[in-house]
């Protein structure tokens, strides 16, 4: 099995508060991995550590077998091959829904005009957002949004796809729908890391679901094993408060 991100021993400290702690996992191709925790665990800013929105205080993160921590790394070229997918959609509101899908196309990527329209389109109607190619965004609903965003990373073509909790900020009627689509990419073998607390959501497209806790990995698993089975006393105080189950 070919692994595309694996970290290693990854720490990120804020001043004296340490918030990641000796972190560790490996991410393989086609592989639906899910972090899920309470509020404050970490999983945001290990999201954010992987993609280098935070720099992390140390440890590795191995891409095509290589650190690309280390300071010979061109950082912007990794980031080309991470797709991100924000809570608050972070779509520009200037721009009309094809444009938000094309420009990072154009001028990171370096595709023509046409191409870069092409790519969008396929996405976009992948999604079930083609029909608002002209809309803005203050005309779209949360989810809408939301699905933009979605098409907007899938158009820069990445190896791993990230999520850091896509429907948090949605109303919701409009969580549905969201997750409808992250469950057509889940099964079409895109890479995807996600951090998520819609937990019957990560129990059906998982291949591995990660549990953290106050910084670290508390426990790692299959779905079967993390909802069904948990081995650690934290991981099942944590289901029976959030996913309601008696064990």
């Amino acid at each position: 099995m070919e692994t595309v991100i694996d970290i290693q021993h990854l720490n990120k400290s804020f001043g004296t508060h340490e918030v990641l702690k000796d972190i560790s996992f490996s991410v393989n191709k086609g592989e639906v991995m899910t972090i899920i925790g309470s509020s404050g665990s970490g999983k945001s800013t290990l999201l954010r550590c992987i993609n280098l929105l935070e720099k992390p205080s140390g440890g590795e993160i191995i891409y095509n077998g290589e650190n690309i921590l280390d300071d010979k790394h061109d950082i912007p070229t990794y980031r080309r091959h991470l797709g991100m997918v924000f809570q608050q959609f972070n779509l520009f509101t200037n721009h009309n829904v094809l444009k938000n899908c094309t420009v990072g196309q154009i001028k990171v990527l370096g595709r023509s005009k046409e191409e870069a329209e092409k790519v969008a389109m396929k996405y976009l109607k992948i999604v079930g957002m083609d029909q608002y190619i002209n809309a803005k965004p203050k005309q779209l609903s949360g989810g809408q949004k939301q699905r933009v965003a979605i098409a907007r990373a899938l158009s820069m073509e990445p190896d791993v796809l990230l999520f850091d909790e896509p429907t948090s900020a949605l109303d919701p009627e409009m969580v549905g729908e969201v997750l409808k689509v992250m469950k057509e990419l889940a099964v079409s073998g895109l890479t995807m890391l996600i951090v998520t607390h819609e937990m019957e959501f990560a129990k059906e497209v998982s291949d591995r679901v990660v549990f953290m806790d106050k910084g670290i990995i508390a426990e790692e698993g299959s779905p079967e094993q993390i909802f069904n089975n948990p081995q650690q006393d934290r991981t099942r105080e944590f289901l029976k408060r959030t996913f309601k189950v008696v064990y």
